[in-house]
């Protein structure tokens, strides 16, 4: 079973992604802000994390460069409710970016496509 690690400081987001991502069939490990996420990180060994960007301390643009450094092949997917941080530089190491929306189709597939 492939393990998905989820960080957001929302609970509401980490409630209903948690959800919809066990439903899908995966095992599921959240964290609430960057520091927890690099701990699980590193202890959890997930196959994909799904990242918010904008959270209290590190943001998700470091905690990406972290995992990078660490696992360059781990995919990736940065998910904010902000449009304009695709143009951010430090996105781009990201595999995937999706906005934030009540329909998590667009997430869904993503995380299939890149789980393989």
């Amino acid at each position: 079973m492939k393990k998905i690690l989820l960080v957001d400081d929302e609970e509401g987001i980490r409630f209903l992604y948690r959800e919809e991502f066990l439903d899908e069939g995966y095992e599921v490990v959240s964290a609430i802000n960057g520091e927890e996420a690099l701990e699980k990180f590193k202890r959890e060994r997930p196959d994909l994390v799904v990242l918010d960007i904008q959270m209290p301390g590190m943001n998700g643009i470091e905690v990406l460069r972290q995992m990078k450094m660490e696992r360059p092949d781990l995919p990736v997917v940065l998910s904010s409710a902000y449009q304009e941080f695709k143009q951010d530089l430090g996105a781009w190491a990201s595999d995937e970016y999706v906005v934030k929306s009540s329909d998590l189709q667009e997430l869904k597939e993503v995380v299939r496509k890149l789980l393989g």
